[in-house]
């Protein structure tokens, strides 16, 4: 019976595929990088803030499900105004499904990371993401819950609000003091899904006159609607409560939640929504 025996060359050669063979799988493709997805509430959430008509405002929790977050390679800016889908040259799917506390942490934590992936390097300029109603955990079938605390002149009212309305939102390039989405090959970048709840209550630091606070609900017709001294609704209760002006804008304001730092987002269902 014969054997073969395996010379010194043969056994070099052999040692050298298995460890290439270790590194492939250990190193990161040379074209590749760690892209992150945070979900920030800004310092309105994490600190509290006072409405336009005076209520100081502090959240315990406010619940965001996410879905389906999206990065975009695109060669153009996003037009936000004009909506539609981005036209990418790299796409990558950051978050299937997760529900996030936008008020977890102290007044000095950083926006929450929702998940890294592994993406292709390049500029990711493009971002979306919907707020489907949540299915388990604990905004089970919302897409937003607030639970919170408004305080004004002594008054102290507790109150949670459940939204099912489902958003959609695409968004452009991040608008802020540094730059993010630059990812190099085998470097790290972030992307950052940002919630504007100021556009919702106003802000009360801002001038009344301001933008801000002409276009925002402010906090009296909901503390209007609170029995005995606590305030607890959905969004079927707000539609029976307010007047159809102020649940229109309601619907309105929710569709400005969503943005990119200060880059505006573009609500895809706000239309589906405001006509049923």
């Amino acid at each position: 019976m014969r054997k073969e025996v395996l010379g010194l060359g043969s056994l070099a050669v052999l040692g050298t595929s298995f460890l290439l063979g270790c590194s492939q799988n250990q190193v990161p493709d040379k074209d590749k990088g760690i892209l992150e997805i945070r979900a920030n509430g800004e310092d309105f959430v994490r600190e509290g803030f006072v409405s336009k008509d005076g209520w100081k405002i502090t959240f315990d929790k406010l619940y965001v499900n996410l879905a389906e977050v999206t990065a975009y390679q695109i060669t153009s800016s996003y037009d936000a105004e004009t909506g539609g889908q981005p036209q990418a040259t790299e796409t990558v799917l950051l978050v299937p499904e997760k529900t996030v506390d936008l008020a977890e942490g102290d007044e000095t934590a950083a926006p929450i990371l929702v998940a890294k992936v592994q993406a292709t390097a390049g500029r990711y300029n493009a971002l979306s993401w919907k707020m489907p109603t949540a299915t388990e955990g604990p905004a089970a079938g919302y897409s937003l819950v607030a639970i919170a605390t408004a305080t004004k002149d002594g008054l102290t009212i507790p109150f949670t609000l459940k939204i099912d309305e489902e958003l959609q939102f695409t968004c452009g390039d991040f608008v802020g003091d540094d730059r993010k989405g630059i990812l190099p090959p085998g470097g790290k970048a972030d992307l950052e899904a940002t919630f504007h709840f100021d556009h919702l209550f106003g802000d009360g630091e801002a001038p009344p006159e301001d933008e801000i606070n002409t276009g925002a609900l402010g906090f009296a017709p909901l503390a209007a609607l609170a029995e005995n001294g606590k305030l607890e609704a959905d969004s079927n209760t707000l539609q029976q409560i307010l007047s159809p002006g102020e649940y229109k804008q309601f619907q309105g304001l929710l569709s400005s939640l969503g943005h990119v730092g200060e880059g505006h987002c573009h609500d895809s269902l706000m239309v589906h929504r405001q006509g049923q």
